[in-house]
């Protein structure tokens, strides 16, 4: 069952923050064969955030942490634990958690990354509730960052135009008084049959650096567009419809459907297989592209800070990613208010 039936768990604030630096659609026309129409008919996208030089991933992981912590009214000493999901880490150790930890002075917390491709936000959250709701931990922060700018060919158009930096945060606690939301229920799954569709090959264990890897590109993300396309609207639909059975709800009963924010036509055509209509979802692709293991927290805060969801309404939050991994969360929405603008 996903429900979580131990102690409830409780969301209590959000935060967020991406990089000043605009990279627009006609910007990229001039150095890629691509055109602002090309890229907006396939993914939706129009500009993205790009890291200034010298800017880490732990930096933005550290700015939204804090806000959302300021948010909650929640102290870095009363942290248990913080879990960062990232795939663009500033180094493979340590790890961005322990780097964002020390910034914090979170002197009580433990500190932990997961790499579970964009579903990474996921997983983290569901990591954070499990603890939670099971005893162990108190307050959890929970980040999803990434600065995939420097990971991708920026001579690929069909990858250079997707992604975006930025990091987004939410802190979880089993205490009710004040709470955001409430989550219900957690369900997360894997087809590492498919880990072929979306790869980082260069520079560890199967390929260590060397000068044939950089000559053949394996220091870039590589991803089989059409086939993840594919992929995600076979297995997603019908996994996220069970997802609602299994927790008591109908999928017509959630209010809203925040996605990773990868694609707008996959989006739409999840949502179109499920007969939801495409304005109960939350969409900022437009605005900051896909920031993978960022995206999902990114798209609540602001959805949550714009005033988009009342008391009582029903959430899901999905997403989808390298490995092939895919999962969501179903959380219910409270009676205050605590985002920080």
């Amino acid at each position: 069952m996903p429900l979580f039936t131990g102690r409830p768990v409780y969301l209590h604030g959000t935060g967020m923050r991406v990089p000043d630096c605009v990279l627009t659609n006609e910007e990229l026309e001039k150095t890629v064969d691509t055109t602002h129409e090309w890229i907006v008919e396939r993914t939706g996208i129009h500009t993205r955030r790009i890291a200034a030089p010298g800017e880490l991933t732990s930096d933005l992981a550290f700015v939204a942490g804090k806000r959302a912590l300021e948010a909650a009214g929640i102290a870095p000493d009363e942290l248990d634990m913080i879990i960062v999901a990232t795939n663009s880490p500033d180094t493979i150790f340590p790890g961005v958690s322990a780097k964002v930890q020390g910034a914090l002075a979170a002197v009580r917390a433990g500190a932990f990354d997961v790499q579970s491709g964009c579903t990474g936000c996921v997983y983290a959250l569901a990591a954070a509730a499990a603890g939670i709701s099971s005893g162990i931990w108190e307050n959890v922060l929970v980040i999803g960052a990434e600065i995939l700018s420097r990971l991708i060919d920026w001579q690929d158009r069909n990858t250079c135009v997707l992604f975006g930096d930025g990091a987004g945060a939410m802190v979880l606690s089993s205490r009710r008084e004040g709470a955001i939301a409430r989550f219900l229920s957690s369900d997360l799954r894997s087809d590492g049959t498919k880990s072929d569709l979306i790869c980082f090959p260069g520079g560890l264990v199967e390929n260590p650096a060397s000068e044939e890897t950089l000559a053949g590109n394996l220091h870039k993300v590589q991803m089989k567009g059409n086939e993840v396309f594919k992929f995600v609207n076979q297995a997603l639909p019908g996994f996220l419809q069970q997802s609602c059975e299994k927790s008591g709800i109908t999928a017509m009963e959630i209010d809203w459907w925040v996605f990773h924010q990868a694609n707008m036509r996959i989006i739409d055509s999840v949502l179109r297989r499920l007969e939801i209509d495409i304005s109960k979802a939350v969409i900022n692709l437009d605005r900051y592209g896909n920031t993978s293991a960022a995206s999902v927290f990114i798209a609540f805060h602001e959805a949550v800070a714009g005033g988009r969801f009342e008391p009582g309404q029903k959430i899901l939050l999905t997403s989808f990613g390298a490995g092939m991994t895919y999962g969501n969360l179903i959380l219910e929405m409270q009676g205050e208010d605590h985002v920080r603008e």
